[in-house]
């Protein structure tokens, strides 16, 4: 069904807004794929905070001019899903993991602000941990020094306390 200008112009919009909020965009090329196998990937994206839309490759060209993503026009050729998320590495782990155990879904490329990636790169941003994984591994970090601080100041007491127990095993063994 072809959409009539204003229409074009408020699905321009709708995307601008999700460009705008995004911190990557990732297009796949999903020729071949049935309904099932759509619906699954959409649950998928939903769970990991990852909006999908299939968008004519002309509106989201012109919803990308004059933003950090704008050199992610040229990739725009075909049936694509686009992936946009708010954690620079949620749609790619998304549709990397998803084209992994479903062929007909190919991943073309993507970008993050002022950076478009092809294939390779997209999938290398996929095999990055999450931006939660990586505060809990600094925060582990930041912890390990005060906590071996804290070990080391209960040890004084504790190894006065075993001394004790000690000397006094040794009177009791004396008498």
């Amino acid at each position: 069904m072809s959409l009539n200008r204003q229409q074009k112009a408020a699905k321009i919009e709708e995307v601008s807004v999700l460009v705008a909020n995004a911190k990557s965009i990732v297009v796949a090329e999903y020729r071949g794929l049935d309904v099932e196998s759509v619906t699954r990937l959409r649950s998928r994206a939903r769970s990991q905070g990852v909006q999908l839309r299939v968008l004519k490759n002309t509106l989201a060209r012109r919803a990308v001019i004059g933003t950090s993503f704008a050199g992610l026009a040229d990739k725009l050729v075909g049936p694509l899903v686009y992936g946009f998320s708010a954690d620079p590495v949620a749609a790619a782990k998304v549709l990397s993991s998803f084209a992994r155990d479903h062929d007909k879904l190919v991943v073309k490329g993507g970008a993050m602000p002022n950076y478009v990636m092809d294939d390779k790169g997209i999938k290398q941003l996929a095999t990055l941990p999450s931006r939660e994984e990586l505060l809990a591994k600094l925060m582990a970090t930041m912890n390990a020094p005060i906590g071996k601080f804290v070990r080391t100041l209960n040890e004084v007491p504790a190894r006065f306390v075993r001394t004790l127990a000690a000397v006094r095993d040794a009177m009791e063994k004396a008498a």
